[in-house]
């Protein structure tokens, strides 16, 4: 009997050791990510080079780009430990901060070359993102078919690190620069062709991982393609960021005020992919992934038709009826606003009764009992059916119902 308290105690402590160990693996690859980012980011803001492109939006968004990835990635890695997903996000967050962090190198004439010949790493966690997509959200690859691809980007990340490291010249560099570790002489030269090869290779397994999440809803069970929504989801805004910067570059045109939003929707739509896959692999609120969707879309209807009418109302008003351009401009913005309300419900009914059906069929079964509720004067029939539009509404897995009998 007093051996047993011992061992309890033993077995707790082995079990806190184990939990303190994976937080500190887990955080420790982001905190070395975040260091190397502020370091790089912070002596670049303070002596920028004179060669250098862009301005401080571009190292907000660069700066946002490595934390997602780098703090989901620690997240799912100490939540979810046996699930690869969360150390790949890592691995790619601090890739990513090494890219970065070769621009810090060459501000120094010592360490130029060295900053141009690390300026490749960052494909690295772009192509580690290939295995992410392979393996979300369980962490295995959808089937056996499917282990040709995972070697085909194994294979491409590999060329593209040996072709980078010992071909002639340093293939980053925005100029010729001789490789210090170059391989001279046709021998070189197969290096480099090994490089360019290995970004085929990653172009083309990324397209495969694409398909293969179309390959793996097909057979997902309920939980499994919920998670698969918000990746799809991310990836939609990815695509909606894009269509945004080809109209906003057509509306603007080609300047520094183009770009700025340009780098801003990318990158803000890109750096939702990693929050998206830490909301699928944790499953957090995960079954709000509909209502998600059809608040997205309905918002983005109700831009689009009150754009419409405004652009409509402005053209109306300054080009037929003649009215001055500051009372067109007035009365157009106060018939929007005054449209916006009514024009959003209607929309989102209509979104709602085709991408979030359940609250649709939800919120008609509560309408239904509302409406015989008022006719109502048996105690127990409303008990029964309020107990019925509760479980038909909500799904709970028991229902109970308490009415205090008054004399």
């Amino acid at each position: 009997m007093p051996e047993r308290p011992a061992r309890n105690l033993s077995f707790c402590d082995e079990r806190q050791a184990v939990a303190a160990a994976r937080f500190w693996r887990a955080w420790s690859v982001w905190a070395i990510s975040m260091a190397v980012t502020g370091t790089a980011i912070g002596y670049d803001a303070l002596h920028p080079l004179a060669h250098q492109s862009g301005n401080g939006l571009d190292m907000v968004v660069g700066l946002t780009f490595i934390v997602a990835f780098a703090t989901v990635g620690a997240l799912l890695s100490w939540k979810r430990p046996a699930n690869p997903i969360g150390w790949l996000l890592s691995a790619s967050g601090l890739a990513y901060a090494l890219g970065g962090f070769s621009l810090l190198l060459t501000h120094f004439p010592r360490t130029l070359t060295l900053g141009n010949w690390l300026g490749w790493i960052w494909l690295l966690g772009l192509g580690l993102c290939v295995f992410v997509l392979l393996l979300f959200p369980s962490g295995q690859l959808p089937s056996r078919r499917w282990r040709p691809v995972a070697w085909a980007a194994g294979a491409g990340l590999a060329g593209w690190v040996l072709g980078n490291t010992f071909a002639p010249t340093i293939l980053s560099a925005d100029t010729s620069m001789p490789n210090p570790v170059g391989v001279p002489g046709p021998a070189g030269k197969i290096f480099t062709v090994t490089a360019f090869g290995g970004v085929l290779l990653i172009a083309a397994t990324g397209l495969a991982a694409i398909v293969s999440l179309a390959f793996r809803y097909r057979r997902a069970r309920t939980v499994e393609r919920a998670q698969l929504k918000w990746l799809v989801y991310a990836g939609a805004l990815i695509v909606a960021a894009v269509l945004a910067e080809l109209v906003t570059e057509r509306i603007i045109g080609p300047g520094s005020t183009a770009n700025n939003l340009q780098n801003a929707l990318g990158s803000g739509a890109v750096t939702l992919v990693p929050v998206a896959i830490g909301v699928a692999v944790l499953r957090y609120r995960l079954y709000d992934i509909d209502r998600v969707i059809s608040r997205t879309l309905a918002y983005a209807i109700v831009t689009g038709l009150l754009a419409g009418i405004y652009a409509g109302l402005v053209l109306l008003a300054t080009q037929v009826l003649r009215f001055s351009s500051p009372v067109a401009i007035a009365a157009a913005t106060l018939a929007a606003a005054a449209l916006f309300s009514p024009v959003r419900r209607q929309v989102q009914r209509r979104v709602d009764r085709r991408f979030n059906r359940a609250r649709y069929d939800a919120e008609t079964t509560v309408v239904a009992f509302a409406a015989r509720l008022k006719d109502a004067v048996d105690l127990d029939t409303v008990r029964d059916d309020l107990a019925d539009v509760v479980h038909t509404a909500l799904q709970p897995a028991h229902v109970s119902v308490w009415t205090s009998r008054r004399e």
